[in-house]
């Protein structure tokens, strides 16, 4: 493990670039993004994106991400900025790592360069957490993502307050996937050849590839397909693509059972790993994990973001996160610094002299947190 940075002060410009971005529809609301370079022992440097204010953690919902294949920070910065997520990213802060050689516009990875597996990944990311000088943080994780936050909650569960992942596989590569990637043939250096790209699609939006949802000619979605292509042929170097699917390809078995904090596993009905995460819920402890399915959605984050944005408010409330954040639907219960009764409907009590600052602050003592064999370091103060 990398230690841990001597001081909270921020990175100099090289080794970060920050901005602001005015939050949409609301004035002189600002959510900080900044860019971090952080060296492991195992993985080399990682590039962080953090949005949110990191010295504003002890009242803030702190997010840990990890992308799916042939993406990178972008999914989910993506995702975070859209409405459905205003209320959310206001009190929260979201930590978004990218996969060796996935940050935008990178060189192609050294041919010495030896590609961490997916379980080296996981162990690895607590170094993004003590070089933040973050105690810890809920995982959120996408596909192979998913199963990367996985093993970090496993192998440092005092540093996390839960996972949240989306169709998350533990079991070894199936042969199915074997016999797909039997397909995958990468042709030069600067492009993903056909092969590839169908491997990465069928990954990722499976259910169109049905042929009869293909006969639809259904718009949105080949939008969809076509900008993920873009993608894959644009900010992100294809020659680095590779070695993230080949480590998600080889992926040993995810012991996900020993994990004993709360899991949500999230799935769509019509994505190509439903039935997996089905069977990985089955074997898990129902008193600790959950299983949603969403109907008529495989790509959750561009098909169903909302009912995505709706459950991690529901998962961080249960354990005492962002309580002043109402439901969708549920009004939210006015406050009085000056009084403890609401003046419209009398005798009914409300919370005295406490501010919105003071709902969102993590309520730690609720929390099953087991003891910590690691040394935490403190958080980030001005």
């Amino acid at each position: 493990m990398m230690s841990v940075a001597p001081s909270p002060s921020p990175p100099s410009p090289q080794q970060s670039e920050s901005y602001v971005e005015r939050r949409r529809g609301s004035v002189g609301s600002y959510v900080p993004k900044r860019k971090f370079i952080v060296k492991t022992d195992r993985c080399g440097d990682l590039t962080v994106h953090v949005q949110g204010d990191l010295t504003q953690q002890e009242k803030r919902a702190i997010f840990l991400t990890v992308h799916d294949l042939g993406s990178n920070h972008h999914s989910w910065e993506d995702f975070v900025s859209l409405p459905c997520m205003t209320e959310v990213k206001d009190r929260s802060i979201f930590i978004h790592v990218d996969v060796p050689g996935h940050e935008d516009n990178a060189p192609p990875l050294p041919d010495s360069y030896q590609f961490p597996s997916l379980q080296v990944l996981g162990e690895e990311l607590v170094s993004v957490l003590d070089t933040l000088h973050v105690r810890y943080a809920i995982g959120l994780g996408e596909g192979a993502g998913a199963n990367v936050i996985a093993r970090f909650g496993l192998a440092h569960p005092s540093r996390t307050l839960g996972l949240i992942l989306i169709n998350c596989t533990a079991s070894a590569t199936s042969v199915k996937e074997n016999f797909k990637a039997k397909f995958v043939n990468w042709k030069g250096k600067n492009a993903v050849s056909q092969s590839a790209t169908e491997y990465l699609v069928f990954h990722k939006f499976g259910h169109i590839i049905d042929q009869q949802l293909i006969n639809e000619a259904n718009s949105d979605k080949d939008q969809i397909i076509g900008e993920f292509i873009k993608r894959l042929q644009g900010s992100i170097n294809s020659k680095n693509i590779r070695p993230y699917v080949a480590a998600f390809l080889n992926r040993p078995h995810l012991p996900l059972k020993e994990y004993k904090q709360d899991i949500l596993l999230i799935t769509g009905v019509l994505g190509s790993y439903a039935n997996v995460v089905e069977k990985l819920h089955r074997e898990l402890d129902k008193n600790k994990a959950t299983l949603l399915k969403i109907e008529r959605a495989g790509d959750i984050l561009s098909e169903a973001p909302a009912k995505l944005a709706q459950s991690i408010l529901l998962f961080c409330k249960g354990q005492g996160l962002l309580t002043s954040v109402a439901l969708p639907g549920i009004e939210r219960q006015r406050t009085f610094s000056g009084s403890s009764t609401d003046s419209d409907k009398p005798g009914r009590r409300l919370s005295r002299g406490m501010s919105m600052d003071d709902y969102d602050r993590p309520n730690i003592r609720r929390l099953s947190i087991s003891a910590v064999h690691e040394t935490i370091p403190p958080p980030i103060t001005k």
